[in-house]
């Protein structure tokens, strides 16, 4: 008798629920209602990765494309192609038949848009990329840089955010924001540090010698030991002599180098002419060259030289005489190919 009583309330309970529109004047998604079509103004709507139908059927019908959770989620059922839908932003219609909300879902190409940042990339590169593709004006990302909590860059950045723009791909969203995207690149780039057990004190110096690793590196099996060859120079108090640095705060590229601009001591980034580390990082480091900061080759380099610079080959040396004999070989390249 329990059993009885507890299915006739459970089932009064359901006829309401799906009676809830004639009783109350409010909508009921669980109900079975569709809309005749054709379709109205256009609409985004956005699919989580690995949504079932009745999650899609609720992002649907939340934003006005199907009459009912219902409705979409048989239609869904019915149509063998449904696995194809892809995750993502897909252009929809307000009032669509259920089934040709799935068939529409179906066919979509999603209207993502992704920026991809590489690295090695500076700060003003990876700006001028995410206004290309997102669309954003200039003067947004201009704001946002200007105000560095806003976009959650740590005190020891001292307001710069070279360096702190972690490259990747990034999945664009309609309301995304200037400073949201620029705040995305440096929460993975936070994170990314924390993950590998970087001490938050220690995130500028990791970033800023991971960038000259970047810079001066082609190779991701070299890249450990150029760190290496920085630790050493710094530990006997060499200095660097990083074209790569030199160029950037020279704001020229390395091949314009001059021997000018090699003495030039008002630039902060000369190496050649300031001893240590420049005052911050030249680029935004890839994780090759964190983990190669983070982990360097053991060795006695304090010499580096690319020597075929259609390859990238790079060779080291301990001293200054065989530096010197890896230079030539660099030269003869150089002369026998232009």
């Amino acid at each position: 008798m329990l059993l009885i009583a507890l299915v006739l309330v459970g089932g009064s309970g359901y006829a309401v629920w799906l009676n809830l529109g004639s009783l109350t004047g409010l909508s009921n998604p669980l109900a079975s209602k569709d809309f005749p079509g054709p379709g109205g103004d256009q609409v985004d709507v956005k699919i989580p990765e690995g949504a079932s139908g009745t999650a899609m059927g609720e992002a649907l019908y939340d934003a006005g494309v199907v009459a009912s959770v219902a409705a979409f989620t048989a239609a869904f059922e019915a149509n063998p192609d449904s696995v194809m839908i892809r995750p993502g932003t897909h252009t929809m219609l307000e009032e669509m038949p259920a089934s040709d909300a799935v068939a529409l879902l179906v066919k979509n190409d999603t209207v993502d848009l992704q920026l991809t940042i590489p690295e090695g990339y500076t700060a003003d590169q990876v700006v001028e990329r995410a206004v290309q593709v997102s669309g954003l004006p200039a003067e947004d990302f201009q704001a946002a840089l200007e105000d560095p909590a806003e976009i959650g860059l740590p005190e020891q950045a001292d307001g710069k955010v070279e360096g702190w723009l972690y490259p990747d791909t990034y999945t664009l969203e309609p309301d995304d924001t200037a400073a949201g995207l620029l705040s995305q690149m440096v929460e993975r780039t936070k994170s990314e540090l924390e993950e590998k057990g970087v001490s938050s004190k220690q995130w500028q110096t990791v970033l800023t010698k991971a960038s000259l690793v970047e810079r001066e590196g082609m190779h991701s099996d070299d890249k450990p030991k150029i760190a290496r060859a920085i630790e050493n120079r710094l530990d006997d108090d060499m200095r660097l002599e990083i074209d790569a640095a030199v160029a950037y705060g020279a704001k020229k590229s390395g091949t314009e180098l001059t021997n000018a601009d090699r003495d030039n001591t008002k630039n902060r980034y000369n190496t050649y002419r300031h001893a240590g580390l420049p005052p911050g990082p030249i680029a935004s480091p890839g994780e090759v060259s964190v983990d190669a900061v983070l982990n360097p080759t053991p060795g006695d380099w304090k010499f580096w030289v690319t020597v075929n610079l259609d390859t990238g080959e790079t060779k080291f040396a301990e001293d200054f005489e065989e530096h010197q004999r890896n230079v030539q070989e660099l030269r003869d390249w150089q002369a026998a190919n232009g």
